[in-house]
Order: C-alpha cells, then structure tokens, then sequence
C-alpha cells in the first residue's frame, strides 16, 4: 500500500488506501494489521485511523468487535452500492460475470426511471437530458467527452425522476459507468458510443410517452446484456476472459 501524498485529507487517504486493498485481495491471506502498525504506517493519530476504520465498517468491508480486533468482512456483507466499493471492485482483475450483475441492476433501475422522467420531468430537467444527448452528438464528432456525455445522459434521466431514491443512485451509477464504458469499449476496440438508440430515449421522455420511454430505455440496456451473454458463453468455451474485437455488432449502446 502507499502512504497516503502529503497534503491530501488523511482519513480519506486512509480510506481510499485500506479499501482498495481490502477489496483487491491483500488481506485474503494476510491478517488485517493492528491500530498501532496501522498508525506507523500512514503517520496518523490513533483519533484519524480510529475514523477511517469506522468509515471503512460503514461500508461494510471492516467489522471491530472487543477481544477480537478489527478484521475484514467477507465478501457478502460488502455494502456494493457504495460507490467506492463499486468503483474497487470494478478496477480490480476484470470479470465478465461483474460487469453482468451490474448491467442487470440497471436493468431493474433505469427503465422505470425513464418512464418516471417522461411523466414527471420539468420543462428544465427534460431540456438537461436533450443537452446531454447533443453533448454526445458532439463528442462523436470530436467535440467534447464521450464518456462523459453518456454518463451525463444516464445522469439527467434520473435527476429528472422526481424521486429522491432514483437520484440516491446517481453516484453508484456514474461510478460503475465511469468504469465499464471504458473497459467494455476498449476491449471490445470501440473508440465511441453511438447516439442513436440514446435518441429515441430522449424523443419519448421529451414527448412524455411514459411507456415508449421504459420501452427504449429497456432495448438499451437488454442488447449490452445480450452482447455480455454472448461473450461470457465465448469465455466458457475456452477463450480468454475478456472481451474480443466483435465487428459484427458495431457500436456498443449504454
């Protein structure tokens, strides 16, 4: 592990630090290190370690319990929707079956919420989501972020939920696009998204055609699914665990 950069925020450092290689595996084999070899190792004060430890619990990756020390969790009472745990899960050895839990889970999520923005959306909040579609137009051309802009889009829908727990998943949700757009179009060698299944989200949310919405945004999601199967039942078969070059297909949607 690194000693946290002189200057930064040192709890957060602590807990970027411990939480990476807690998920990563370092301590699968290795025994968790006591509060005082935690304090030499970073410079801190038992007060600072004593708090990213007990942020560390709250995501679920660490429990304290008296006579036994701190010890590491097991892998089931890892609070995954943490964006950090997300985001260390995500970057570590890279799984197909990962990447598919995830897509499923917006599977369940961003349909419904496009349905909901298409029915509630306020003029300014469906204006934030048509921004987000040209910023990606754009960025095809060159002009602008493409990760970003898909992010964005993905961003705006759920804002425009009017539901306060869709919005709780903005940061799970950006984290795990952050990371899985680019892994899954560098593996497959796409340099960019394509719009135009992301267009016919937006006209049904702009239009306010709730079920038209759910519909399009379901294809978006289903045919990543689809192409996710595919590639796992390739992985089965015998080739490396990751993706190939799939010409066939062509751009990958999100």
């Amino acid at each position: 592990m690194t000693k946290p950069v002189k200057g930064d925020n040192l709890t957060r450092s602590i807990v970027l630090d411990l939480g990476s290689a807690i998920v990563t595996g370092k301590y699968d084999s290795d025994a968790f290190p006591t509060e005082k070899e935690l304090c030499l190792q970073y410079g801190a004060a038992r007060t600072v370690l004593r708090e990213a430890v007990k942020m560390l619990t709250a995501k679920g990756l660490l429990s304290a319990r008296p006579r036994r020390g701190t010890r590491v969790e097991d892998e089931d009472r890892w609070n995954l929707l943490d964006p950090d745990v997300l985001r260390w899960l995500l970057e570590r050895k890279f799984a197909i079956d990962l990447l598919m839990e995830f897509t499923e889970m917006r599977l369940a999520v961003e349909p419904i919420a496009a349905g909901l923005a298409a029915r509630r959306g306020t003029p300014e909040q469906k204006a934030a989501i048509g921004d987000a579609l040209e910023r990606m137009r754009a960025a095809e051309q060159g002009e602008g972020d493409t990760l970003e802009a898909d992010i964005g889009f993905h961003l705006a829908i759920l804002d425009a939920t009017g539901n306060r727990f869709y919005r709780q998943l903005k940061g799970m949700i950006e984290t795990a696009l952050r990371i899985s757009i680019q892994r899954t179009n560098r593996l497959m060698g796409i340099e960019k998204s394509e719009t135009e299944v992301h267009s016919t989200v937006a006209e049904a949310i702009l239009a306010g055609d709730e079920a038209g919405s759910q519909v399009r945004m379901r294809k978006l999601i289903t045919d990543l699914v689809e192409l996710l199967e595919a590639e796992a039942q390739r992985a089965a078969g015998g080739l490396p665990e990751e993706f190939r070059t799939i010409s066939s297909k062509g751009m990958v949607t999100r």
